[in-house]
C-alpha cells in the first residue's frame, strides 16, 4: 500500500523550532520529488519547501527559506522539515506530497501523484 504518513505536528511557543517527518511507505525508487504544503484557517494552501531526491536539490518559498529547511533520509524514505524561529503565521495544517516525474511545483498540490492527510502545526 503506497502512502504518506505524517507525523511531528504539535503546539509550540512562538520563537520555537519544530521538525516535520513525512515517510513514505510501499514506495519504488521511481518515486524522486517531495514537497511540502501547508494551509492555514481561511487561506489558501500554498507550498513551502520541496527537495528533489536525486541530487538533493532544494526549493523553498521566499517567506520561509530563512527559517526551514528541507532535508532528506533516503535510506528511511523520509523527508524532514525543520522549521525554527516559529511564530503566529505558521499555525496551519501541513501536507507533504511526492511524485516519481520530479518537481510538480507549489501551484497545485493536486498535481503531486501521492499526498499526505497532514499534521496540524499551533504556534502560541
Amino acid at each position: 500500500h503506497v502512502q504518506l504518513v505524517e507525523s511531528g505536528g504539535g503546539s509550540v511557543q512562538a520563537g520555537g523550532s519544530l521538525r516535520l517527518s513525512c515517510a513514505a511507505s510501499g514506495v519504488d525508487d521511481s518515486w524522486n520529488a517531495m514537497t511540502r504544503f501547508r494551509q492555514a484557517p481561511g487561506k489558501e494552501r500554498v507550498g513551502v519547501a520541496g527537495i528533489y531526491f536525486y541530487g538533493g536539490k532544494t526549493y523553498y518559498a521566499d517567506s520561509v527559506k530563512e527559517r526551514l529547511s528541507i532535508s532528506l533520509d533516503s535510506a528511511k524514505k523520509t523527508v524532514y522539515l525543520q522549521m525554527n524561529s516559529l511564530n503566529s503565521e505558521d499555525s496551519a495544517t501541513y501536507y507533504c506530497a511526492a511524485d516519481t516525474l520530479g518537481w510538480r511545483g507549489y501551484c497545485n498540490m493536486g498535481v503531486w501523484n501521492l499526498r499526505g492527510r497532514g499534521t496540524q502545526v499551533t504556534v502560541s
